[in-house]
């Protein structure tokens, strides 16, 4: 009998033999595999993106909150007939005395008095009853009531409020209540979750999220702007209600929307708040603390005119005399990027870091003098409120024009007067100007005053006349004007 041949020509041991090893083999390119794949980010082998980071669930937020969040109602009385009547028989026909009389007993049957009732929202901010809201929600308010979580009505009392931040504070006979605590804006990432509760069109507690779309908007509704922008939905009646972190803490209260916006509304910040809100607790009033400077943004021209290779920090455009700037030594000129250690870049933001510390508080005060960074301690004083007279400039007569246009004279006391500035100041008025000139097409303007040339102080005409004979023609000439005692302007003009 035969036995069967294997052509390879092995024996069956070399086959088992064989057979271990090619086993062994693909267990060890298993294993590598398994570590390739494993090396691999996870979304290649995926197959679908990772849920996106949404909350589950706002409830717990909207539970724990709204017992402090509160319906506000004011009624306020008009007295005189209303707007209507008083348009319509005012003078609309020149005065038409046989249509007054016609009208004269439907008049009278008119009321002579009549109530206009609006709606906000607010929020509890201690046991007490304390209660944060709009200013614009109670303003002028012959009365005030709130409507509680649990449909109790109390009548409120006004605190205090502050237009200026839109701000207000209310009170309530009550003990124990629910009440938010005010977080942390600063805090806050665009992107993060938001939630609002408000009675919107007099919905009340109404709960609504969304995102931080934006930080530090100006709406040029006052000289504090710094609003959160929010795509969680406000609606009118929103107003002075709370808008939330996740933590259930109030960043911001609901202030304003864009009529013509969707999805676009407005939060006064909480840190903003916090320090007005103590004020009119213990006072009654806000009173913001005052460097004594006026400033302005820094310009490219002004970047270039002090060869500064950033446009960081605010430049000192004046010191008022005898107030807390000018009694630490800073001057026209300096460059402030730093109160304590927070970095100012505009005049807004240092503005608004000034006005969170009160009056009498010492701040630091950090800016560069000559490319050097100086440090001065500053003791507040009390800013005045009170609006400032618009002053208005007039053109004074004759003299010739120079190289450029202008019709330069030295300021004294009388021309300060007559262009408004302090009588103190030095320098060279532009007090008139050549159609077409030069200086007229670089936005030069009469009652600008030259305070420099090529970085050189003037004081009069003998010394600008010397330094412009100096300057070969045809060569760059570097202007600084003061503007409206407050404003710097650099302008280069080629002689």
């Amino acid at each position: 009998m035969q036995k069967l041949i294997d052509i390879s020509g092995k024996s069956e041991k070399h086959y088992k033999s064989a057979d271990v090893f090619i086993k062994r083999i693909n267990v060890f390119w298993l294993m590598l595999m398994v570590l390739f794949i494993a090396a691999l980010p996870n979304t290649s082998f995926s197959k679908s993106a990772p849920p996106p980071m949404v909350p589950a669930s706002f409830s717990d937020i909207a539970d724990e909150a709204r017992p402090a969040v509160v319906n506000i109602g004011t009624t306020k009385n008009i007295r005189g007939g209303g707007r209507v009547f008083n348009h319509f028989f005012g003078q609309p026909f020149g005065g038409d005395e046989m249509l007054r009389q016609f009208m004269a007993p439907f008049l009278e049957q008119q009321p002579k008095q009549y109530e206009q009732n609006s709606l906000g929202s607010g929020f509890i901010v201690s046991p007490e009853g304390y209660i944060v809201t709009n200013n614009h929600v109670i303003e002028g308010a012959d009365s005030i009531s709130v409507k509680m979580y649990d449909n109790k009505e109390y009548d409120a009392k006004l605190i205090g409020r502050d237009p200026k931040t839109d701000l207000a504070l209310i009170k309530i006979d009550a003990k124990a209540l629910a009440y938010l605590q005010l977080g942390n804006s600063s805090d806050l990432k665009v992107g993060t979750w938001v939630v609002a509760i408000g009675s919107p069109f007099g919905l009340e507690q109404t709960v609504t999220a969304g995102i931080v779309s934006a930080k530090g908007r100006i709406l040029g509704s006052g000289p504090y702007d710094d609003f959160i922008q929010t795509d969680a939905s406000i609606n009118p009646g929103n107003s002075g209600g709370p808008l939330l972190n996740l933590e259930g803490e109030v960043v911001g209260i609901n202030t304003a929307i864009i009529q013509s916006g969707q999805g676009i509304g407005f939060a006064i910040p909480s840190d903003l708040a916090k320090g007005i809100v103590e004020q009119l607790k213990s006072s009654g009033e806000v009173t913001r603390g005052w460097l004594g400077v006026a400033i302005q943004d820094i310009t490219p021209e002004l970047a270039q005119y002090y060869g500064l290779k950033e446009r960081d920090g605010v430049l000192v455009g004046t010191v008022y005399k005898d107030h807390p700037a000018d009694k630490a030594g800073i001057k026209a000129g300096d460059i402030i990027i730093r109160i304590n250690d927070e970095t100012v870049n505009t005049s807004r933001e240092l503005s608004t870091s000034i006005a969170r510390h009160a009056v009498g508080e010492k701040v630091d005060v950090a800016f560069v003098r000559d490319g050097q960074i100086k440090i001065v301690k500053v003791t507040l004083a009390k800013r005045s409120d009170s609006d400032q007279v618009e002053q208005s400039l007039s053109q004074s007569d004759g003299g010739s024009f120079d190289e450029f246009g202008m019709n330069l004279t030295t300021l004294n006391e009388d021309i300060a007067s007559q262009f408004g500035y302090d009588p103190r100041a030095q320098g060279l008025v532009v007090a008139n100007l050549e159609a077409d000139s030069k200086a007229a097409r670089a936005g030069i303007r009469v009652g600008d005053i030259l305070r420099e040339v090529n970085r050189r102080t003037v004081e009069n005409t003998n010394q600008y006349n010397s330094i412009m004979k100096q300057i070969p023609k045809g060569s760059s000439v570097q202007l600084l004007f003061i503007r409206g005692n407050s404003s710097f302007v650099a302008v280069r003009l080629v002689k």
